[in-house]
């Protein structure tokens, strides 16, 4: 598919002008946080922003509302807390992993470390800065919890020695010692192949132009099958939802408490240690019964120009008597769609007058 635009995702040194001010995108390659940087993210959203942390569908961090000088003083605090530790691929740092991943019995392997190991080569390979913002890596440990991110190179761990690599629905059998030096050759065969593509899904025949490049043979058949990971404990960990996606200063303040820092999901909650306490009583939720599990929505009005309505409240006005039937939430401003969750969800879109669910009128 040709485009003719350039890629414009957002990043820390590439801020997007929303209408509420600047918005930066922090990458979290595997989603994960020290106590201390989460507090530095804090700081910074209150003395830059708007005192908000938004959580994103690819487990990242941004900050809206930032003043015309606030981007220079975000990045130099980022690199000194460590959370920027390559300017040239600030935004290409795209690396999802299981958030439960050697915290519980359903992890087949901790994939963390590998996630930190394939940023450190990432940023080590000057010419993988070209990749465009929206090409992601993922990391599954083996539960399925991944299986519907639609990333661009996914692993998933078969046990503590294998796992399998993928660029669509067939994969490849590897030990994990290749997994890292395979993921980045399939991202520089992606870069030799492609044109204006942002994905490898786009590059007509793009998945089997790779692996015939990286000689490789996709015979392993992979199951579909998605994996939930929901608020509540689980192991050594508690998944803690946020409501639609945004951390207050005092949300933010109460989990940079907690021990052992903490994961980012996909899915905008948090993973902490399970012996965290006193997460209720600022607002997040700790159960999986809540009227917010699974619900996401976009900036909206006023954050965002081209919204056609004030979605954040209307979720938090209407939410507790929708209709559902289990299904992921998400409520857009416009046709857009921006940040909807990967995998099939209630479609609620702005429409001016109103709102469209699932296609129809309401």
């Amino acid at each position: 598919m040709a485009r003719t635009e350039t890629d414009r995702c957002p990043g820390v040194l590439a801020v997007h002008q929303a209408a509420d001010g600047g918005l930066a995108r922090v990458r979290l390659p595997g989603g994960w946080l020290s106590a201390e940087q989460l507090d530095v993210l804090r700081v910074a959203a209150a003395e830059l922003g708007d005192g908000r942390l938004e959580l994103t569908s690819r487990a990242n961090v941004q900050i809206r509302g930032l003043k015309a000088d606030g981007p220079r003083e975000l990045s130099d605090r980022l690199f000194a807390a460590g959370l920027l530790p390559s300017i040239a691929h600030e935004r290409v740092r795209n690396i999802l992993a299981s958030p439960l991943s050697g915290l519980d019995e359903q992890s087949r392997y901790d994939v963390l470390p590998v996630a930190a190991e394939l940023d450190r080569a990432l940023c080590g390979r000057p010419g993988l800065a070209e990749l465009p913002g929206r090409f992601l890596f993922a990391l599954d440990d083996g539960r399925g919890d991944l299986a519907d991110v639609r990333a661009d190179v996914t692993v998933r761990a078969l046990d503590d020695r294998s796992a399998v690599l993928t660029l669509g629905n067939r994969g490849v059998r590897m030990p994990w010692a290749e997994v890292p030096e395979l993921m980045l050759a399939a991202a520089e065969a992606f870069l030799s192949i492609r044109d204006q593509e942002w994905r490898i899904a786009e590059v007509p025949d793009g998945e089997q132009q790779i692996l015939e490049r990286l000689a490789l043979h996709a015979d392993e058949e992979l199951d579909p099958t998605t994996t939930r990971v929901t608020a509540g404990v689980h192991g050594k960990a508690l998944v803690v939802t946020v409501p639609l996606g945004g951390l207050t200063q005092a949300q933010a303040a109460a989990l940079a408490g907690a021990t052992g820092g903490v994961r980012v999901t996909p899915w905008r909650s948090v993973v902490v240690a399970a012996t965290a306490t006193g997460l209720e009583g600022v607002g997040l939720v700790t159960t999986p019964d809540s009227v917010w599990e699974g619900v996401t929505a976009c900036a909206g009005k006023p954050g965002c120009a081209k919204a056609l309505a004030d979605v954040r409240a209307d979720a938090a006005r209407l939410m507790p008597t929708f209709a559902r039937d289990g299904r992921r939430v998400h409520w857009a401003g416009c046709g857009r769609r921006c940040g909807k969750p990967a995998g099939g969800f209630v479609d609620v879109v702005a429409v001016g007058d109103g709102y469209l669910v699932d296609g129809e009128r309401v």
